[in-house]
C-alpha cells in the first residue's frame, strides 16, 4: 500500500502518475479515515444506522472523508467534491481533506487545481513525509522535475514516512528527467538498497548504467529486474543489449526468444531516457 494522509489509511489505486521519457512514479492512492493521528492502521469506518447519531455523523469530518472515499473509488466526482468541502469546512486546513480534494482534481484532468490541493496539504503538515512525496510528484509530473526533488527529500526525513524507497525511487524518476543523471543514480541506489525488489530503481539503474557502459553491472541490475517480472518487454530488450555488447551473442538470442514470446499487451517498465 502507498499512503496519502497523516491519519488516513489509503484504499484502492489513484492512478499512477506516467512521466515522458522517464519511469513511472511510485502510485498515488487514496483515502480511507481512520482515528489514529499518525498510526497508519487499517481501520474499516462504521456508519451508525440506527439514526441515534445521525447529526454527528453528518459533521464528522473523519466520517465525511470516509464518505467522500467511497465516492470518489465509484468516480462520483461531484457528490465526492461536495462531501470533501463539507469536511473542510467542519475541519479547515485538513491535510487528508485538502489531498483528496486534490485526488478528485487530478481524475477530472484539473492539474492547476490539484496542485493547489497538494499544496494545501504540505502547508498544513510540513514535516508530513506523505504530503510532501505527493506534492513532489505533482510537480515533477508537471514540468517541474528538479523543483520536486527537495519535496522528496523531506519525505524521506520524515521518520514516520512509511515507504521511503518508493519517495527515493519517484526522486530518481525525477531527477532522471531533470537531466541529472548523478543524482538519479544516488536515488535510485538509495532506493534499491532500501527496497531490494523496487522494480522503479531497478529498471532506472538498469538503463543508466548500461549508458554509461558499464555493462556487467546494468547485467546485474536487469537480472534482478527479470527476476521480480520475468515477461517485462523492456527488460528483455536490454538484456539482450547488455548481452550483445559484452559479446555473448547466445544470451541475447535467448533473451530475444523470450521478448518474442510475450503475448501482445502485457505491462511493461518504461524506460529511463
Amino acid at each position: 500500500m502507498r499512503y496519502l494522509g497523516g491519519g488516513l489509511l489509503l484504499a484502492g489505486v489513484l492512478g499512477g502518475v506516467l512521466l515522458s521519457g522517464c519511469n513511472q512514479l511510485e502510485r498515488l492512492t487514496i483515502v480511507r479515515p481512520n482515528a489514529q493521528p499518525r498510526g497508519y492502521t487499517q481501520v474499516a469506518p462504521t456508519y451508525d444506522v440506527s439514526g441515534k447519531n445521525a447529526k454527528k455523523s453528518t459533521e464528522d469530518p473523519t466520517m465525511l472523508l470516509a464518505v467522500a472515499s467511497d465516492l470518489y473509488q465509484r468516480q462520483q466526482w461531484d457528490e465526492a467534491e461536495r462531501v470533501t468541502r463539507k469536511a473542510l469546512k467542519a475541519q479547515p486546513g485538513s491535510g487528508d481533506g485538502n489531498t483528496l480534494l486534490g485526488a478528485i482534481a487530478d481524475a477530472r484532468g484539473n492539474a492547476a487545481d490539484a496542485g493547489k490541493a497538494y499544496k494545501a496539504a504540505v502547508d498544513s503538515a510540513p514535516t508530513n513525509g506523505v504530503y510532501a512525496n505527493n506534492y513532489g510528484s505533482w510537480l515533477c509530473a508537471n514540468g517541474q522535475p528538479a523543483q520536486s526533488l527537495a519535496w522528496f527529500d523531506r519525505a524521506v526525513a520524515d521518520p514516520a514516512y512509511p515507504t521511503p524507497a518508493g519517495a527515493m525511487a519517484n526522486a530518481g524518476n525525477c531527477a532522471n528527467q531533470a537531466n541529472q543523471p548523478v543524482q538519479a543514480e544516488v536515488y535510485w541506489r538509495s532506493a534499491a538498497a532500501q527496497d531490494p525488489q523496487n522494480l522503479t530503481a531497478l529498471s532506472g539503474l538498469a538503463t543508466l548504467v548500461f549508458k554509461q557502459g558499464n555493462y556487467l553491472d546494468a547485467r546485474a541490475f536487469v537480472e534482478r529486474w527479470l527476476a521480480l517480472r520475468p515477461e517485462d518487454a523492456a527488460g528483455l530488450r536490454l538484456a539482450a543489449s547488455i548481452e550483445q555488447k559484452l559479446g555473448d551473442n547466445e544470451a541475447a538470442s535467448r533473451y530475444l526468444s523470450r521478448l518474442q514470446a510475450i503475448p501482445s499487451g502485457s505491462p511493461s517498465i518504461p524506460r529511463t531516457q
